[in-house]
This record gives structure tokens, sequence and C-alpha cells, in this order.
């Protein structure tokens, strides 16, 4: 398939449960639950058990439905804001919130995460926690200077965007344009958990295949620097992966903060 027929994530019709049910499913037969669930469920657990990244406010900017990324974060902040750019997205979230009836079933991820605290016994504690302190699901428009307008949102202490600067930017340019509208959201001295793809492609939902801006930690580093940013950690974690759903070849996880 030629790439340039390739959809875009916030263009085209995206359908955010099969996205799920591909890439995040707790079936044992999902090839990908090592790289999609297990990498940045101790990633951010270990990031946020050091005690320095907390705060009143975090901002979630991530690709498709998932929560799985902010089971840890619901013990450092009070509040957590999460901006959707689909509509279907936003549905498929607020039903696991809301526990209605055919919400997607996070208990593997949860599972995951309590195992990896060694707190084993708070299962349910812990998506009770994520429910609560995720009181809103906003809409944005990424082609806007105030993403979320009419709304002005306060002030982020911390960002987490995961894999969604990689599905929106079709090059270098369009990456940094769209980071630098994230980071309009954050406090100065604020930190950014950036979650990226090392040099995808493409990624498959359905029949449908959608692009991937091709890049690596190098290049994400390079553009946080020339933001003015610190990296306080990047870890690259190697594909295990065999599935042709999609073809990147590694993940990466960064921490940066920029000075007050």
């Amino acid at each position: 398939m030629d790439p340039a027929t390739y959809k875009l994530y916030h263009v085209h019709c995206f359908d955010s449960r099969q996205h799920l049910e591909h890439y995040m499913s707790g079936n044992a037969k999902s090839p990908f639950g090592e790289d999609f669930l297990i990498f940045p469920i101790e990633k951010l657990t270990n990031t946020f058990s050091l005690g320095h990244i907390k705060g009143d406010i975090l901002i979630d900017l991530s690709k498709g439905s998932p929560i799985h990324h902010l089971y840890s974060a619901c013990e450092f902040f009070k509040h957590i804001i999460v901006l959707k750019v689909r509509d279907r997205c936003m549905m498929e979230l607020k039903r696991w919130v809301d526990t209605r009836t055919g919400a997607f079933d996070w208990c593997h991820a949860a599972q995951l995460h309590v195992e990896i605290e060694g707190n084993s016994d708070q299962l349910e504690d812990k998506e009770g926690k994520v429910r609560s302190a995720l009181q809103h699901v906003v809409k944005c428009n990424l082609e806007k200077e105030n993403m979320t307008e009419p709304i002005d949102l306060p002030p982020a202490d911390c960002i987490i965007s995961s894999w969604l600067l990689d599905v929106i930017s079709k090059d270098r340019d369009d990456y940094v344009r769209y980071l630098r509208k994230f980071l309009r959201l954050l406090k100065p001295g604020g930190h950014l958990i950036l979650l990226g793809l090392v040099e995808g492609t493409y990624y498959t939902v359905g029949e449908h295949k959608f692009h991937v801006f091709k890049y690596d930690e190098n290049v994400a580093k390079e553009v946080l620097v020339g933001e003015g940013f610190t990296i306080d950690f990047c870890e690259v974690k190697k594909r295990t992966v065999e599935s042709d759903l999609t073809d990147y070849k590694g993940f990466f996880f960064i921490v940066a903060h920029k000075e007050s």
C-alpha cells in the first residue's frame, strides 16, 4: 500500500474500540501486551514513585482511549484532564469512567499495575482512584491556537502525551508545531512525559492503515532541547512483537522539564 494513502488519525474515521482491542487487550493471544501495556506502566510507575513529579493538575494528550497510563498519575495529582481529538474516543473513555454497560475492560491493566507496585490487594481501589481523579474529558481542536476554545484550561503541573504526536504529525515541522501547542498548557517548571514509536510508518485499525511520522528518540530529544527543555530521563525499548498490524521498531519514554 502506498504510504500516501494512509489515513490520518485526527482527520479520518478512527474506531477507538477496535484500536483498544488490537493493541491493548487483555487477551492472552494479543502480541502487544509487553510493548503497549507493560512498558508504559513500568516506566510511569517508576517515574512517579520518585516523588518529584506531582501537583494539582495533569493533562493527558494521547492517541485513542487508553487509561492504563494514568493509574500511577492518580496517586500524585488531584485532577486529571484528558483532551481528545475524536468524538468516538471521548465516548469510549467516558463509557469506562461512568462504568456504563459495554465499557472496555481495563482489569488486566489494573492488575498489571498493582503487581508492578507490589500492592495486589488494592486492585478495586486503583480503578476507583483513577475514575475519581479523571473528572474532565475535553474535546480539542489541534488547529486552533487555544486547542480547547472556548474553554481556558488551568496550566498543568505535568503533561503526558502517549503516541499522539506520532500520528498527527506528517513531518518534523508538524511535530514541532503541535508540540508547542501542547506545551502552552504546561506551567513554568512543569514536566512533560512523552511516549513515542521508534521508526514506525503505519498502524492498522480494522481494515484501514493509518499514518505514523517516522522518527526516533533522538529527534524527540533534539526538538525538546530546542524548546528549552532539559531531558531528565530517556529509555528505548526494542520491539518484541511479530505482527503486520504496525511496523514500529521500538518505543521510547522521555521525561523532560523546563526551568521556571
